[in-house]
């Protein structure tokens, strides 16, 4: 990330990532390699409603998604950015992108059945274990 080293000290990686459950850790890094893996399986269209809606979604997912970083590293004692949903908003908002790209992304040129409900199981599976992790990180602080 660009701005990483602007970010509030208890989100640099050796804070970040310290005493992490080995299976929430094990679950979120494995469930973001096949995650980022299967959307290059899915080429973006904009052919169907969906996928125009899927794009839409994706963009506003995206600017959600910066928008609650830039929160934590310009305002970063705002009482939003103190609170619980300010600060575990960088781990919510990628349900937004994601699931725009999950709703963009068209069949592969490859047959591989049930891709679309591969790439959603995978994608839930990552947003559990991330927002976990935020939440430890979170409740030691509070």
């Amino acid at each position: 990330m660009v701005l990483a080293d602007e970010l509030p000290p208890i989100f640099q990686p050796a804070v970040f990532g310290h005493d992490i459950p080995v299976a929430i850790t094990y679950g979120e890094h494995i469930s973001r390699i096949i995650l980022f893996g299967l959307m290059f399986l899915m080429p973006l269209r904009m052919a169907t409603v969906r996928q125009k809606a899927g794009l839409a979604i994706y963009f506003l997912g995206m600017l959600l998604y910066f928008s609650s970083w830039l929160m934590l590293i310009c305002l970063p004692d705002s009482p939003w950015s103190k609170s619980a949903p300010g600060f575990i908003a960088p781990a919510f908002t990628p349900l937004l992108w994601l699931t725009g790209i999950g709703l963009a992304g068209d069949r592969p040129f490859f047959r591989f059945p049930y891709l679309q409900y591969i790439y959603i199981l995978i994608m839930v599976l990552f947003l559990v274990c991330h927002n976990l992790h935020t939440w430890l990180i979170y409740s030691r602080i509070e």
